[in-house]
């Protein structure tokens, strides 16, 4: 039986901000139905590759395809389109501080559809309901713990019922607690929904335990693919140190600079 196509495809992708070069020709599948966790060192590209996927910006060759479609090639009206079926986690949730938790639910069921009131007020509840927060519909922003914000955060998300979803460092910040309530939450609404996830994170714990796909990048390039297992094992250094979390290795310890002799030598002027 073949394959269904990835959702989302990256094929010989470049792209750079100004001379600094982030993506160097990657290419990279995401499969439907599927947990694919993107990793790496800061400053990686990770986050750069959801915005190439939202359409924020567009490579300088190569090709962001979502639905076999080219989003880099999509004009304002099919982009849009496309986003509808798009969900987005942002870092620290990125709530609307001056609406309730369901009306920031309710927010893109406003913006994005002709739905009645009252069906938009079952649809946030069901949603709230997911991820557990249905009786903190009436709170504030300012009144939620960072865990419950990552959690109104989610639901606003799947509001939508997107086929897609993207997580940009959803564990940052959180106790573990929260930490393991949110992973477990990203793992079991992908299944439940028929979603397809991608995370951005540095757990690796939680992450291994939930993606089905592990994808680690360095230098631009993608340095391991594979299941959480493949990747854990790698023999690549690089790879082998971001998973050991080991200080020095490809990835220096000490920023380049002058050897030692020439700072701290007998050769300085008494």
């Amino acid at each position: 039986m073949t394959a269904p196509a990835p959702l989302v495809e990256l094929r010989d992708l470049t792209f750079a901000y100004g001379e600094r070069a982030i993506l160097d020709r990657v290419t990279l599948q995401v499969p439907r139905g599927k947990v694919t966790a993107i990793m790496g060192a800061s400053g990686g590209g990770k986050t750069t590759i959801l915005k190439l996927i939202g359409g924020q910006i567009r490579g300088q060759s190569g090709q962001t395809l979502f639905d076999g479609q080219d989003v880099g090639a999509m004009d304002q009206k099919a982009l849009f389109a496309a986003r509808r079926r798009m969900g987005m986690l942002f870092q620290f949730g990125a709530l609307f501080t001056d609406m309730s938790v369901f009306d920031n639910v309710a927010f893109p069921l406003r913006e994005h559809t002709a739905l009645s009131e009252d069906m938009v007020r079952d649809i946030v509840l069901m949603k709230l309901h997911a991820v557990g927060l249905r009786g903190a519909r009436d709170l504030m922003p300012r009144e939620l713990s960072g865990g419950m914000a990552r959690r109104v955060a989610l639901a606003r998300a799947i509001a939508l019922d997107p086929d897609l979803i993207m997580y940009d460092e959803p564990f940052a910040g959180l106790d573990p607690i929260s930490l393991g309530t949110s992973a477990q939450l990203i793992r079991r609404l992908n299944d439940a929904m028929g979603l397809t996830s991608i995370v951005v994170s540095h757990d690796l714990d939680e992450t291994f335990a939930i993606a089905d796909q592990v994808i680690v990048l360095a230098n631009g390039r993608i340095a391991a693919q594979g299941s959480p297992d493949e990747v854990r094992h790698s023999r690549d250094p690089l790879v082998h140190q971001f998973v050991n979390a080991l200080a020095d290795g490809p990835v220096r310890f000490h920023h380049p600079g002058p050897d030692l002799e020439a700072d701290f030598g007998h050769g300085r002027q008494a």
